[in-house]
């Protein structure tokens, strides 16, 4: 297995379109360059709609198995059933669909959620739905918290693995398991911050019972329409509204009764309709790499503790004011997932900065993202945090980069 902590890093030349060895991209945790291979499964998606027209199906529902494939490799589910999707939404909205919010009308959250859920779950409080939000710090507690909050007037508890804001992973899911199980509660697990940089084997982990949902737009390097649901094994049982046609060719053998729409079994009972199979041929294409190059979930997981420890150490050593930018110490690394948070006062003009510099981050709210990826050597991560100790000097100075005034914490 190569060495990835050398300079030049030895995975970065599968990376030529995307140059990653001369550029300083820190939005992994968000958009990671695609591997050069990605090419060949778009090219090999026009390749078989040229030549077989409707008849590319066939090959699609070939490829969109092997997505499933690397999923269920990811969350050590071998026999795992996954309905697929373009996005986590229109997968969250099948699931939400197929709950009993008339008899059972409360969904149990945190206040830390990605947008997906944060958004959709506002709107069906204004259409009468109970939703309680949880405060996601701190986080050692919040899965206990959860739990204090199902009972039987509950559907189900969202919540993620990793908060998106902070990096943190979230402990304690398995007892949240319990809780929901008594109560015949549903828990559905957001992995997307987890998959491709925290090892994630949902059986060992006490989550067998629960749905998982993600994606690979994000660390894994699948790119846009590669999102998943996976199914618990009792998922037969629901219908939900929200319901594409794809669901019907498994069920096309079945009677039904008169105005009762069937459902196919397994994933299908959550299929949606007509999409672009590009992404999955894309995704098969990218999943192939990583196997070729041993980029397995503990791997990875080394090789993101590493690169999020050298990013911790380069910040420490800026000294930089913490009324100015700060980070989180009071809890070891092992504890965060794949990107280093830092709270910073002015995290938009800080982050626009940077840009400026060559470097490029994201921010949310006060958070400042570095996201390191597995094609970056020690040397640029250095490079990017010395770049952001030049940034606010400057900014604090008479140089060229101005920042606004800083606001401080309260």
């Amino acid at each position: 297995m190569a060495d990835l902590r050398a300079s030049p890093n030895a995975l970065a030349q599968h990376y030529s379109r995307s140059d990653v060895a001369n550029r300083l991209p820190l939005t992994g945790h968000s958009h990671q360059a695609w591997p050069d291979v990605a090419i060949e499964g778009q090219l090999a998606a026009f390749t078989d709609a040229a030549a077989e027209l409707d008849g590319k199906w066939d090959r699609a529902a070939g490829k969109a198995e092997e997505v499933r494939d690397g999923y269920r490799a990811l969350l050590g589910d071998p026999g795992g059933e996954l309905a697929l999707g373009a996005s986590t939404h229109e997968l969250v909205v099948r699931f939400l669909s197929g709950l009993d919010l008339c008899g059972r009308r409360r969904l149990v959250t945190t206040d830390g959620e990605f947008h997906t859920v944060r958004r959709q779950l506002d709107r069906l409080a204004e259409a009468g739905v109970e939703v309680v939000r949880v405060p996601a710090e701190p986080a050692d507690t919040l899965a206990e918290r959860l739990a204090a909050e199902v009972d039987g007037r509950a559907s189900a508890v969202l919540v993620s693995a990793v908060l998106f804001e902070t990096a943190r992973i979230v402990p304690g899911l398995d007892g949240l398991a319990e809780s929901c199980a008594r109560w015949d509660v549903e828990l559905l697990v957001d992995a997307y911050h987890a998959l491709g940089v925290l090892e994630m084997p949902i059986h060992e982990q006490g989550l067998g019972a629960a749905w998982i949902v993600g994606g690979g737009y994000k660390y894994l390097q699948l790119g846009e329409g590669n999102c998943f649901l996976r199914l618990p094994g009792h998922a037969d049982r629901f219908r939900p509204v929200v319901t594409g046609w794809f669901s019907e060719f498994s069920a096309r053998s079945e009677r039904p009764g008169a105005g009762e729409v069937v459902y196919g079994s397994g994933s299908a009972r959550f299929a949606g309709a007509t999409y672009d199979p590009t992404s999955h041929y894309r995704a098969a294409s990218v999943f192939g790499f990583f196997r070729e190059q041993g980029l397995t979930p503990a791997f990875l997981r080394e090789v993101s503790l590493h690169q999020t420890g050298v990013l911790a150490d380069a910040f420490d050593e800026l000294a930089l004011p913490p009324e100015l930018v700060t980070r989180d110490r009071s809890r070891p690394r092992s504890d965060y997932a794949g990107f280093l948070a830092l709270r910073c006062a002015e995290a938009s003009a800080v982050r626009a900065s940077l840009a400026r510099y060559g470097v490029y981050t994201d921010h949310r709210g006060d958070y400042l993202r570095f996201g390191p990826a597995p094609y970056l050597s020690d040397r640029q991560l250095h490079d990017a945090m010395a770049a952001l100790g030049e940034v606010l000097r400057v900014g604090r100075g008479t140089g060229g980069v101005t920042l606004p005034k800083s606001r401080g914490h309260g």
